[in-house]
């Protein structure tokens, strides 16, 4: 594995020793971005992404607090919202609907499911599977985007949406800040996770094509509402904030 750090100002990525890894961001006011993230993706187109089906991914995990301001996780996706055009380092990629596999926490301030029937915050273990949209039509579509400021719009755009990119996820009963063994299987039609050996979430909604290796903890927040509320922001940690990973590994498992 290829792994670099991606960090704000005052963030850290560090091996406190082999195979033990500790992401810290700073405490700091709401409007700030902070972010300390491993991957396996900047300079690399999507095409050239690392990662397919049938894929293995275990590691021990703790969190600082039970419920740090904004998102951490670890695991697969094809990080769609960045829009890179070949500046610091970084290969050029435009948006794309999302597809993914991991453990995800996200605070209260989150609204992450386009399904009302889905936990849409907290510790999450979830799976995003997309339709392959052609790039001119992802291309009209962002001239949308105002449209979501709208409550009326944003809840229209909601069954589209739905149309187009199929979720599943559950909650993952158990305390962040204690040492859990988990495991993500990602195969072509089918997604495994599980915490302590426990299963969590079993479902046909697999991602698609090539996916990176992300681990991240940052003070970030989005929120599409069924009741076509659209906000997105980054929010105050009054402390320090920090994930720990350790014993990471990755196989292939073919079925």
């Amino acid at each position: 594995m290829q792994l670099q750090p991606t960090c704000t100002p005052r963030a850290a990525v560090s091996e406190e020793f082999t195979g033990h890894w500790r992401f810290s961001i700073p405490p700091g006011p709401s409007g700030q971005y902070r972010l300390a993230q491993l991957d396996d993706y900047r300079a690399l187109k999507r095409s050239q992404f690392r990662w397919t089906a049938p894929q293995k991914l275990t590691l021990r995990a703790r969190v600082s607090s039970i419920n740090v301001p904004g998102t951490w996780g670890f695991g697969f996706w094809n990080d769609p919202f960045t829009l890179s055009m070949g500046l610091g380092g970084m290969a050029r990629r435009f948006p794309a609907l999302p597809d993914a596999a991991w453990f995800f926490f996200a605070s209260p301030e989150n609204y992450l499911s386009l399904r009302d029937d889905l936990p849409a915050q907290g510790f999450l273990a979830a799976t995003f599977r997309s339709s392959a949209v052609p790039a001119p039509v992802l291309a009209c579509g962002a001239l949308a985007l105002p449209l979501l400021a709208f409550p009326p719009a944003a809840r229209l755009a909601r069954p589209v949406l739905r149309a187009w990119i199929r979720q599943d996820a559950a909650r993952v009963p158990v305390d962040p800040q204690e040492w859990h063994d988990y495991e993500l299987e990602w195969q072509v039609k089918r997604v495994r996770l599980a915490v302590d050996g426990q299963e969590i979430l079993a479902t046909g909604i697999a991602p698609q094509g090539r996916l990176g290796l992300v681990i991240w903890i940052d003070n970030q927040f989005a929120a599409f509402s069924g009741q076509g509320s659209v906000r997105f922001g980054a929010l105050e940690n009054p402390l320090a904030a920090w994930l720990e990973i350790e014993h990471l590994h990755l196989a292939s498992q073919v079925r």
